[in-house]
């Protein structure tokens, strides 16, 4: 006759832990949408890269003059939908593109380790895309948060391509996340990957972390006010719901995405710099900007919103880059 053995306490933990995180899991993964809708108009093309995979990014090439390169920030939900004000409001005038990084939106979102050099790469692709459309022109770029790192590295290592950048609340000015440390590195653990590539607890946590619950709350962090853009909340919520959308956001928690030496990377820039951020939210840490302030190639403009400032104050957004412009002189056009 078998015996069971009475479990210990420590046993017991274990199982409701489990019981626990498998019940959320399959709770938050029920939570599924329709297929994910464009976050922008125009055209939506990809270019296929050897080592970054497909990345997809919207044009309206119609306008006169440089073109325009926007670049979304890094999150659970990242997306190009933060840079629709921009895009809808400048594609008015000259030509315009948007991309979804590596793991977000309609690009690639398989299992790999994501990391700056991965990001940097994937702006390379799309701007040798965008300045072959244009006759070769160098483009106008602008990124948001934690992707500006990525784009001041990519301006770095090929400096042609840009004639000018634009960092809108830009990561790297802050006492936490300042990088001055090895070039070309990442703060990843590699244990806290491991441990949230696993089966139960991954799932858990993301779905928990794309709730609508959630991204409202990490919305509201970041506009520093309840009130939020809905269709950024709507769109988030969407694109967070898709094959793969865990990927990506697993090496931004594991820190795999941010660099070790990103206020190095903006202290090496010598091309027209445009920065503006917000005075509310949890964003609001730029002690380090004084040490660019005073340099004749960057400009740093604030204004009374959160760390989103396009969805606030457009208008006082975009009258500032559009001085920043008009007060910098660029070569001619080649060819």
């Amino acid at each position: 006759m078998c015996s069971l053995a009475r479990p210990s306490g420590r046993t017991l933990l274990t199982l409701a832990a489990s019981a626990g995180t498998l019940a959320l899991a399959r709770y938050f993964r029920s939570e599924t949408t329709d297929p994910l809708p464009a976050a922008l108009p125009g055209t939506r093309e990809s270019v296929a890269d050897q080592q970054v995979g497909s990345i997809s990014y919207y044009a309206s090439p119609e306008g006169s003059g440089r073109p325009l390169l926007l670049i979304h920030s890094i999150n659970a939900a990242g997306s190009a939908y933060e840079t629709r004000p921009l895009y809808l409001h400048y594609r008015e005038t000259r030509p315009v593109y948007a991309l979804d990084l590596p793991g977000f939106g309609f690009s690639e979102r398989s299992r790999r380790r994501y990391t700056p050099r991965l990001m940097a790469e994937a702006i390379h692709a799309v701007t040798a895309q965008i300045r072959a459309r244009h006759g070769g022109d160098a483009v106008d770029a602008m990124a948001i948060s934690l992707s500006c790192a990525y784009l001041a590295k990519a301006c770095l290592a090929r400096p042609a391509d840009y004639a000018t950048l634009g960092l809108i609340s830009p990561t790297g000015f802050d006492g936490r996340l300042s990088g001055e440390g090895p070039p070309d590195g990442h703060r990843g653990r590699d244990i806290v990957r491991g441990l949230l590539d696993r089966p139960l607890v991954g799932p858990a946590l993301f779905g928990a972390l794309a709730s609508r619950v959630s991204i409202r709350f990490f919305l509201e962090k970041t506009f520093g006010a309840t009130k939020i853009d809905e269709g950024l909340l709507d769109y988030a919520y969407a694109t967070a719901h898709q094959p793969g959308a865990e990927h990506a956001p697993y090496c931004f928690i594991a820190g795999h995405l941010f660099p070790t030496d990103s206020t190095l990377l903006y202290d090496r820039l010598r091309l027209p710099v445009w920065m503006i951020h917000g005075q509310r939210g949890d964003f609001v840490d730029y002690r380090l900007a004084p040490r660019f302030a005073d340099r004749r190639n960057w400009r740093i403009d604030t204004v009374p919103t959160g760390a989103l400032p396009q969805f606030e104050r457009l208008r006082a957004v975009t009258a500032c880059y559009d001085s920043f412009l008009g007060a910098i002189r660029l070569p001619p056009r080649q060819g």
